[in-house]
């Protein structure tokens, strides 16, 4: 692997940039990670903080980004953040949400009608946003400046209600178990949460309307470098992007990992796990191959360099350049 900023890295063939929406402070540490003591945010504050955790607030720290590879000749995007102007009342940070997103992919040489493909790891919020845009356009704007780097704040919905694919090209690959459970058969996800009707209806349904999505279970080949593989229990879709190149490795992991004491301990779930039991057999699947074939981590939300290098360590796992974890259980 080379590195050539600190968003750009190149994966053997490969070339990987990452792309911020949003960063900071987000969910108090506790609320985020339930089964994570305080002591174990403490003990490794040395390295948690700043990049992971805001000791003074107790918050975690995380970053919405979508991670854009250039495989092949083609151009794939991973995940797609929160989108602008989105109806999310269970989010109050992200509700009516104006950020410039679409302004920080073309800096980053990509524009909407580049892109060949688009992989959504998961149907949560955060992850489906920019999937679709406003159909007239009106959720486009929103320059507010904030400490974040990548710029944004609160306005209002769209105005026309209407929505289409952002990426006019490109395919949508959808795990089948996630639109199976979050689609109108399912009461949107049970009715558990009514973000998720808004979420499917304004993020993923005007892709069935355009033909742009392809549902996908167990495991898809992309091209020669990518593969698609379930990791359910975040959510019953819930799946990795590995890719191989050169000798080379990384493991995309979506919402796996939220925080890097998930690491230290592969039993911690996050509060948005849904299926709590499976989250945890995934992820220590994940990070066990990751240790030992040294694929480089890539979680949906790490603040820092977004990054992980995964060693074993006893029970569990530490992070390669970090020192002896300190893990109480």
């Amino acid at each position: 692997m080379t590195q050539e900023s600190a968003q750009r890295t190149v994966v053997g063939d490969v070339e990987v940039i990452r792309v911020v929406e949003w960063r900071g402070p987000f969910a108090a540490a506790g609320d985020l990670v339930p089964s994570a003591r305080e002591e174990t945010w403490k003990d490794n504050e040395d390295w948690l903080a700043p990049d992971h955790w805001d000791p003074e607030s107790d918050r975690a720290v995380m970053a919405l980004q979508t991670w854009v590879l250039r495989s092949g000749g083609r151009t794939v995007l991973v995940d797609t953040g929160v989108g602008n102007g989105r109806e999310r009342p269970g989010s109050p940070q992200f509700h009516h949400w104006q950020g410039d997103f679409l302004g920080s992919l073309e800096r980053a040489g990509v524009r909407p009608e580049d892109v060949d493909v688009v992989v959504n790891t998961h149907l949560h919020a955060d992850h489906v946003g920019w999937n679709t845009r406003a159909a007239d356009g009106s959720d486009t704007g929103g320059r507010g400046g904030t400490d974040t780097g990548a710029g944004g704040g609160r306005g209002g919905g769209v105005g026309s209600g209407e929505w289409v694919p952002t990426f006019p090209h490109a395919e949508y690959l959808v795990p089948a178990a996630d639109d199976a459970h979050f689609g109108p058969g399912n009461a949107y996800g049970g009715g558990r949460n009514q973000s998720d009707r808004f979420v499917y209806e304004d993020s993923v349904a005007p892709l069935h309307r355009a033909g742009r999505i392809v549902l996908w279970d167990g495991e898809h080949r992309i091209d020669e470098h990518l593969t698609l593989e379930s990791a359910p229990g975040h959510t019953p879709g819930s799946a990795v992007l590995r890719l191989a190149s050169a000798g080379e490795r990384a493991v995309f992991v979506g919402d796996l990992l939220h925080s890097p004491v998930q690491i230290l301990d592969p039993a911690h779930n996050s509060c948005f796990c849904l299926d709590a039991r499976a989250a945890s057999a995934s992820r220590r699947r994940i990070l066990e191959r990751a240790a030992d074939e040294r694929e480089l981590v890539v979680p949906a939300h790490f603040g820092g360099s977004g990054v992980a290098e995964v060693r074993r360590e006893g029970s569990g796992f530490g992070l390669a350049g970090r020192g002896e974890p300190r893990v109480r259980r």
